[in-house]
């Protein structure tokens, strides 16, 4: 990522998440973002940690052909955190990658160079199947800015990388199915049903 710190330091410590020069930059090229994204990144809670719509924690589960050149890609609740879970769908995509670890621990890129160069959208089934996500693990923090014709959108994750080029993007909460959560706050305890 250009701006966001998913390894940085403070004085000895180190391994430190940090959004804060992402968001230093961001009211510079905010409105060279398409409409979606540009909703998306400003989005108040998308960065505050423990706020009920940041990406953080998030679970990346498929991603699925949409249209002649979109994708979508849904992202699971943590119980712990969210009451939502987060589809984005991505319009005029370009570039697609899931990079994330091969059976050996190695770091692999999932997706296929085209003749000009860049990652075309082939590892994603035509048609009604699923491209599982799963391996990738948890959100870390992610990162959207501007590119000719649109924008980018990198999302870091424990252990790999998701990164899409397109026109623009959408984002959008929906309610989670969650029975492991009670009111949105977390997994439930033996002693909290009064059932139990």
């Amino acid at each position: 990522m250009r701006y966001v710190e998913l390894d940085g330091g403070v004085g000895e410590m180190t391994g430190v998440i940090d959004p804060r020069p992402y968001l230093a930059e961001l009211p510079g090229f905010a409105e060279r973002l398409p409409p979606g994204a540009r909703e998306f990144a400003t989005d108040p809670d998308h960065y505050a940690f423990r706020g009920r719509r940041c990406v953080k924690d998030l679970a990346p589960q498929g991603a699925v052909r949409s249209g002649e050149d979109g994708i979508e890609i849904r992202f699971r609740h943590n119980c712990w955190k969210h009451e939502e879970d987060l589809v984005i769908r991505y319009t005029g995509v370009s570039v697609f990658r899931a990079d994330g670890l091969d059976e050996t621990g190695e770091r692999g890129e999932r997706g296929e160079r085209g003749e000009r160069g860049e990652t075309e959208v082939l590892d994603v089934p035509e048609g009604p199947g699923v491209r599982d996500l799963s391996v990738l693990g948890d959100v870390i923090l992610d990162e959207v800015l501007p590119a000719p014709g649109g924008c980018t959108h990198e999302i870091g994750c424990r252990p790999g990388t998701l990164f899409v080029a397109c026109r623009d993007l959408s984002a959008e909460w929906s309610v989670a199915d969650c029975p492991e959560a009670r009111g949105g706050r977390g997994l439930r305890w033996s002693g909290d049903d009064p059932g139990s």
